[in-house]
This record gives C-alpha cells, structure tokens and sequence, in this order.
C-alpha cells in the first residue's frame, strides 16, 4: 500500500524550530518555545481543545499528559465543565481569538462539522499541528483546500483525522489480504452504514438561546437559521445527530459514519479521486441530506491493481450478499471487497473470507509471516502527539482524509445533480457538468474566511 504519511522531518522544517544536535542534546523548540526531545525538562505539548465537551471528552485523558493552555466553545458552560479537569486553561467562546494565542503548539478540533475545515486551516496556516475530528470538510472545495495546506506545510505540522477505528488492527490485517491477493484481482468495492436519521428540515424559531450559548458563532460561516433548543439535544458525543443532516451544518451519514466506514476501504485500495461520481438516494430535500443513499465512484487503475468501482450505500441501500451466504443487513458498517478469486467482508474489527468454488483451497495465496505484518497503531490520539514531538508521520493525515472525504462529498454533489459526473481529480473540476461546479463549494455568511 502507498504511504501515504508525511516524509520525515528535514532540519529547516520550521523556520523558527531549531535542532540542537550540535550541541549534543538532540532538542527541537516548537513554536511556544517548549524544547522537545530526550534531555528536555519537559515533552510535552502546548494544546488547546477547541470544542471542548461532547466528543472532546473522549480526548480528556490523552491530553492530560500534555500541557491544556486553552479551551474553546461556544458554549460558556461546557467550558466550565472542562476547566474543572484543566483549571489552568485560558479560556475562548471565538476559535479565531484562541488560535492567536502566543504559547500554542497543536489544536484539537471538536467542533461542529461547519467548521472543521477552517479552525484546521487556520491553525496549519499559523503552524500548528492539528488533529481535527470527522468529517474533515463539508464541501469537495473545503477538503481541498485543507488538503493543500496540509501538503503545503507537511515538514511543520502533524496532522490527524479522528477516524479513531482506524487504530482496530483489523483495518492493517484487511489491507494486507487484498494486496497480497486473497480474492485475487480487485474488482469492484462496496462500504455501508445502517444509520437512518429522518428530518423534515431546518427547525422553526422556538425561544431564545441561553445566556451562556453564544448562537451566532455556534452558526459561524454557515446561513443564518433561527435558534430551536431541538438542535442541542442529545447526550454528550451524540448531539451531532441532531444538527449533521441538514445541508448547512453536516454531511449526513455520508460524512458522520462514512467516514468511518469507508476508511476500511480507502486503507485497503490505495485510492486517489475517482474519474466520476453517481448516486441515486431519497427524494431531493434543499434542506436536509438524504437518508437513503448510494453512490458509485470509478477509480483508475494504479500499479497493483486495476480500474475499480467503489460504491457507498447508507439508510437501508445495501450490496447484494455474495451468493446469499452472509446477511450483510446484521453488520451495521462495512466493507466488501469483490476480487476474481473470492469477496473478503468485513466490519471494524473483524473479516471473512468467501473463496471462490474452484479456488476454496486457497493455494494461490501465500500468508505472511507474522514478522512481516503491518505493525498495530496502539493508541490513535497517542499517535498524533508523539508525532506532533517526532517525525511528523500519522496514517489518517489530512492528505489521506482529505481524499477519502473529497470522494464521499462528490457522491453528494452527484446527488443533488440528479445525473452522472465526471470528475478531474487534478483540478477539482466536473468537466461534463458546468451548473454542477457550483456544487462544489458552499456559500460563507459575511465576515467568515475559510483560508484566515
């Protein structure tokens, strides 16, 4: 599989971070000015959670072990919360004043899906390194631009997708199979979630917000949508199943579990952007995404495999079972892959392996040995901060997340098109579709830059 993580770090990879190697104590100073390496008096980060409850709790622990200088939210009671496990954080209701900041090294970035891509690209675009949580972007344009400045400025920052499953050493083992040959040649690839969250549309006003709620900067770059309580619902990491359908907060599923999901196979296929997008789903809602929906994407060959179609069904669509001997419907979120020799399906964490009839006794393949494994991740926050202190290097880099999401959001531009797309991955452009392009891109309510 190509690597696609950061190179390693040259000596010049920040222009205000210097080694001292010559001095014989093998030091780098990070932006704060914190010096970083074996001999250091401290190794440890200067973070600011940006988003600081629901699915920032799940970072409480890990960032226990580094320095918490800022917390961040639009809401003043959930920084309270937070404070009461980081007492000594300065604190934010406005990402954009948190990142001026003068002592920060890395971000997190929990906060709605709407704004994602711009506390990530700000943040690189001050250098620092950025874990931000899926979906990367809302739009092909926004998980372009991410992208661009990841790869613009991969030598400085580390980067990481919260696509935690990622770490499930079933997602390496999965890979390893379809490279070395398991079902033969590739052929064609499906990935499915299961979740159904219908919405009729944006809520009606209802009441005021809270005092503590700072609502215009909760709706940030996106159109203003009156205040209604319905949008802040849910318990802590699952709220955002009450605001990710509609078109001007979320992607759906299609970016929510999707990105999730089709991770399996993006770790396993090798992929770039597809040469064309289609899709077919629920009755067109301006409003709201769409429940049910599937979407097929060509793919070029590349140098181990051939052209291949890759296809994402959600909210009931599903693939046909492979020869009826599986009820796929009982895995909520998967993968198969379909390959001369046989179909490999899989979840998270586990996979089986249907061998074609003439080839059940699988004498074509060889296993590896186990010294010849893909090593395991271990701990997937744990990965990012010793490479924000090491060599840069994380498996769901902003390079890897930005193609995988730029693919899943042109199955919804395909959508709302109606027809076929063809796609120029070089460009970011749909060449058969001129009205389509506007597509692409969203619209940003004035005063908000998505490149700041």
């Amino acid at each position: 599989m190509k690597n696609r993580t950061a190179t390693a770090p040259s000596a010049s990879r920040r222009t205000f971070m210097k080694a001292a190697a010559a001095a014989g104590t093998g030091l780098l100073i990070l932006p704060s000015g914190t010096r970083i390496g074996a001999a250091a008096p401290s190794n440890k980060l200067n973070v600011a959670l940006i988003g600081a409850h629901g699915r920032a709790m799940a970072h409480y622990d890990p960032i226990a072990e580094e320095n918490v200088v800022a917390l961040c939210d639009v809401n003043e009671d959930h920084i309270a919360l937070a404070a009461e496990r980081f007492p000594k954080a300065k604190r934010y209701i406005d990402w954009r004043k948190c990142l001026e900041q003068k002592n920060l090294d890395a971000i997190i970035c929990c906060t709605t899906d709407h704004t994602h891509a711009f506390v990530s690209t700000w943040a690189m675009n001050r250098g620092l390194h950025v874990y931000c949580e899926k979906p990367l972007a809302n739009s092909v344009a926004e998980a372009r631009l991410v992208r661009e400045t990841y790869l613009k400025n991969k030598d400085k920052v580390a980067t990481q997708c919260g696509m935690q499953r990622h770490a499930h050493e079933n997602f390496q083992r999965v890979s390893e199979l379809i490279r070395d040959g398991i079902i033969g040649e590739l052929e064609e690839v499906h990935a499915w979630g299961n979740r159904q969250i219908p919405k009729p549309g944006y809520l009606p006003a209802e009441g005021k917000p809270p005092k503590t709620l700072h609502y215009d900067l909760w709706l940030g770059p996106s159109p203003f949508h009156p205040y209604n309580p319905g949008y802040f619902q849910g318990a802590p990491g699952a709220n955002c199943l009450c605001w990710n359908m509609y078109w001007d907060f979320g992607s759906g599923q299609t970016g929510d579990m999707g990105s999730h999901t089709m991770d399996i196979v993006w770790c396993a296929i090798d992929a770039e952007q597809p040469t064309s997008a289609e899709a077919t789903g629920d009755p067109f809602n301006p409003e709201v995404t769409p429940v049910e929906l599937t979407a097929t994407f060509e793919h070029p060959a590349n140098a181990w495999r051939p052209p291949i179609r890759v296809t994402w069904h959600q909210g009931g669509s599903m693939p046909t079972s492979p020869g009826g001997y599986l009820d796929l419907s009982k895995i909520g979120h998967g993968a198969m892959f379909k390959g001369s020799k046989g179909v490999l399906v899989s979840s998270f964490s586990n996979r089986i392996i249907i061998p074609g009839v003439d080839e059940a006794d699988l004498t074509y393949y060889k296993p590896r040995t186990r010294e010849t494994l893909i090593p395991p991740i271990a701990h997937f926050q744990h990965e990012w901060t010793n490479a924000c202190k090491g060599n840069l290097q994380t498996t769901c880099n902003f390079d890897y997340a930005g193609t995988m999401i730029e693919q899943l959001l042109l199955g919804l531009v395909a959508y709302r098109a109606g027809t076929r797309l063809e796609y120029d991955g070089a460009s970011g452009r749909i060449t058969n579709n001129a009205e389509a392009n506007a597509l692409l891109s969203r619209s940003y309510r004035d005063g908000w830059v998505l490149n700041g």
